[in-house]
């Protein structure tokens, strides 16, 4: 690829392999390899926009500050003046590289990996649901268990108000299920 546009500190930069630009400070030490966000890759045939896997790696040369800029404020007749200045603390970065694959396939393989994981955590959750609970009550949110609540009978209210305390410890959930019981034993 000849050349891409990247966005380096919410700007955007047309840069070419071996070019080096002034950005907005970076909190990088000199010397460190980065990757910014590739929007554009062009050069070589048609160009192509947020293409999937083109890396651009910039290096880091030095941390720098821009020209100093002097501001004066002056109103006649009244002695009023204001001066201040500014510098802009910038860093220089040089384009390594552009094109290249970067590496999606270990990307994609990492959530795979982890959803295995993430199935044994429910069947751990419904191990600790002692017994008398109504079925799946884990699962309800609030509003469920009140609606819910009218149906199940002392027992089963009993049981699932004895679990909200120990584990869940929702507020809600907690009175809703302490009206059910006063209602039944009414």
């Amino acid at each position: 690829m000849s050349y891409a546009i990247i966005s380096v500190g919410g700007k955007q930069y047309r840069v070419s392999a071996g070019e080096r630009l002034l950005v907005d400070r970076l909190a990088l030490e000199d010397g460190a390899t980065f990757k910014p966000t590739v929007l554009l890759v062009g050069g070589d045939g048609e160009p192509q926009i947020a293409p999937a896997g083109d890396v651009v790696t910039a290096k880091v040369l030095t941390q720098a500050k821009g020209p100093k800029i002097r501001i004066g404020k002056y109103k006649q007749r009244t002695g009023y003046k204001r001066h201040t200045g500014f510098r802009a603390s910038l860093t220089q970065i040089e384009i390594e590289s552009i094109g290249g694959k970067g590496k999606p396939a270990e990307k994609a393989a990492k959530p795979k990996a982890e959803a295995p994981a993430k199935a044994e955590t429910p069947a751990k959750a419904e191990a600790t649901v002692p017994a008398g609970v109504p079925e799946g009550y884990a699962d309800l949110t609030v509003a469920q268990v009140k609606e819910a609540a009218s149906g199940w009978d002392g027992a089963g209210l009993r049981a699932a108000l004895e679990y909200e305390q120990a584990h869940g410890k929702r507020k809600g959930a907690i009175a809703a299920l302490e009206a059910a019981i006063s209602e039944a034993d009414s």
